[in-house]
């Protein structure tokens, strides 16, 4: 990109939901980290922002084309057109496919450079797979298979935690929390933890702390999947026979991990004062610790893919779509933290 000033490209998410509101209300900003472009229907845009009073100017560009720099008040748009009419907080199978093509067009753009990261606003999964997309997962396994990588890997952190340990940080609530298994049924999850997985998924974390957050030498602590850790074998023996076991292999090649360590203390600041991230096996042993420590004001990142990706960390909200109710504290943090994942990947390389 011939501009210094990176372009990062946010999906409006779910027509129905707060997502085309808080989108809006970027561009009311005073200062953004980057050229930032929407990707949406500019008439759904228009709608929400009349509706609820917000002064935002939509410059509508072809897919692709230059943004131009960012003036408050004023939203670049690349357009996608809704399939169906939608009004805050009523859903509408058809507009499925609509969610789907507008982070199709942010993977393309990501993926030919005219943009240097996407952040996304939430999507709602239910429709989605009412719509007939059946295996519908959500936005990480989505863009894991748009992008044709193996495995990736979903972080969410709070907004200190990009600079915790670096040059001039200055403290704060510094936590990344990472995800062995995502969106699963919790009966599936013993199943879906295997050696292989867990080593892909520890050398994804050691690789884009490193690329992305400047972690020279990442400390990973890793819970065990059962209760005390399995408690020697008695509560369980996936510790013993999987995890464990893989974490010794890697150990032996030079990584920093600590566990299996039980989850009701790891979340300890004994332990979290030593750790650049920590490792959960499942989506509720981790995330519940991390948003009650910094909702609002966390993003949800996706390692391993060629670009940076990062969102907010809570849903939809249809009960407060269109009412001027939604916070944008989450969805700042994500562009904020992907702008500098971006920078300092452009530095490193």
């Amino acid at each position: 990109m011939a501009d210094a000033v990176p372009v990062l490209v946010v999906t409006t998410g779910e027509p129905a939901g707060i997502g085309p509101e808080l989108t809006l209300q970027l561009a009311l900003a005073e200062r953004l980290p980057g050229r930032v472009v929407a990707v949406g229907d500019p008439h759904l845009l228009e709608e929400r922002a009349e509706r609820l009073g917000l002064d935002v100017s939509l410059v509508v560009l072809e897919p692709g084309k230059p943004v131009p720099k960012a003036r408050s008040g004023v939203l670049p748009v690349w357009p996608v057109a809704l399939r169906a009419p939608s009004r805050p907080g009523e859903l509408a199978v058809a507009n499925a496919a609509y969610v789907l093509e507008t982070l199709d067009v942010a993977v393309e753009a990501c993926r030919t450079q005219q943009a240097a990261a996407m952040i996304t606003a939430p999507l709602h999964k239910g429709v989605i797979l009412d719509a007939g997309h059946a295996g519908f997962r959500g936005h990480t396994e989505y863009l894991r298979d748009a992008c044709g990588v193996d495995e990736v890997v979903m972080m969410l952190a709070t907004d200190s935690a990009l600079h915790a340990g670096q040059p001039g940080w200055r403290g704060g609530t510094a936590l990344r929390v990472a995800l062995a298994t995502t969106h699963l049924p919790l009966r599936e999850v013993a199943d879906a933890i295997t050696a292989p997985s867990l080593e892909r998924i520890l050398r994804i974390m050691q690789a884009d702390l490193r690329r992305w957050f400047g972690v020279a030498t990442p400390r990973i602590a890793v819970c065990g999947l059962n209760p005390h850790a399995g408690e020697g074998g008695h509560l369980g023996r996936e510790e013993i026979e999987v995890i464990e076991p893989c974490l010794e292999r890697l150990r032996g090649e030079g990584f920093l991990l600590d566990g299996p360590l039980p989850a009701d203390t790891l979340f300890t600041p004994r332990h979290l004062r030593e750790a650049d991230a920590v490792l959960a096996m499942y989506h509720d042993q981790g995330l519940p610790v991390l948003k009650y420590a910094g909702f609002g004001r966390a993003a949800n990142i996706t390692l391993g893919l060629p670009f940076v990706r990062t969102s907010v960390d809570h849903g939809t909200a249809l009960d407060l779509a269109g009412r001027g109710l939604a916070d944008p504290g989450s969805l700042r943090v994500a562009v904020a933290l992907a702008a500098e994942m971006a920078g300092r990947a452009s530095v490193a390389s």
